[in-house]
């Protein structure tokens, strides 16, 4: 019996709304950001993180009336949830979020891929039109196998951005080989046998430079922690860079931090 599987796959888009468009949509936006830190704020201290549904009784009223739709809503408690979750499960402090970064329900956008463009319902139901610009691989995707689902819609720099999801569902087959894969720190072994066990290929994909790397990161991470109070403040340490970094490493243990900062000045 074979069995379906469902394939997703992401596409980063870049956009262009009116002026007065764009202006509706960064603001938007922006309570999109704060309505989630204000969730996280209010869960941050509790000992287990509220269910949707708990976070719903909570926060529901109160966030509708600053006009998201309901679905806004129900991605508002969704993302303030991971964000609490991750934090929490990696012992950080309480997140501050800076992005400008909503994820919006398929019943809260309107696509059109002949016309390229993308219309978004924000705040007190009105909507945004996008003018998506549109890249040939893209196309793949209007193939009729794929569906959009979710999007999120970012602003970064002065651009907007959207990320739709495309999935379709694909059909299993038999398979004739096995495929073994070893990830290790500086490679990728993997090996290919048939079905009996017999040996079809086995090759090595190195990772260049992933050490080294890594290596300079751990000198980065040392200058902070030995001069903790002030290494952030001194001007040969901003815009250091990987090629500081490999002067650093020459002289690191040798010279003081005043010989030191004479390498960038």
């Amino acid at each position: 019996m074979n069995l379906s599987m469902r394939v997703l796959a992401t596409a980063k888009i870049e956009a262009v709304a009116p002026e007065r468009g764009e202006s509706i949509l960064l603001q938007f936006l922006k309570l999109y950001r704060d309505a989630v830190q204000y969730i996280v704020d209010g869960i941050w201290l509790l000992d287990d993180v509220p269910s949707e549904e708990s976070l719903h009784k909570m926060f529901y009223s109160e966030l509708r009336r600053l006009g998201f739709r309901a679905h806004h809503v129900s991605e508002i408690y969704k993302r303030a949830r991971e964000v609490v979750e991750g934090a929490k499960r990696n012992n950080g402090s309480k997140p501050v979020l800076k992005k400008l970064t909503a994820r919006i329900h398929p019943l809260d956008y309107r696509i059109d891929f002949n016309a390229k463009t993308l219309r978004i319902a924000v705040l007190n139901n009105q909507w945004v039109e996008l003018r998506l610009k549109w890249y040939k691989y893209l196309d793949k995707y209007l193939d009729g196998s794929w569906r959009p689902g979710e999007i999120l819609v970012s602003c970064r720099s002065n651009k907007i951005f959207v990320y739709i999801t495309f999935h379709r569902d694909v059909e299993s087959i038999a398979f004739k080989t096995v495929v073994g894969i070893d990830i290790n720190f500086n490679n990728i072994t993997y090996t290919v046998i048939d079905l009996n066990g017999s040996l079809i290929t086995i090759g090595v994909i190195p990772f260049k430079g992933l050490e080294r790397a890594l290596h300079l990161k751990r000198l980065s991470e040392d200058l902070q922690r030995r001069y903790p109070n002030s290494w952030r403040f001194l001007k040969w340490v901003r815009g250091l860079g990987v090629g500081g970094l490999a002067k650093l490493e020459t002289y690191w243990w040798t010279q003081p931090i005043e010989h030191l900062k004479e390498l960038w000045i």
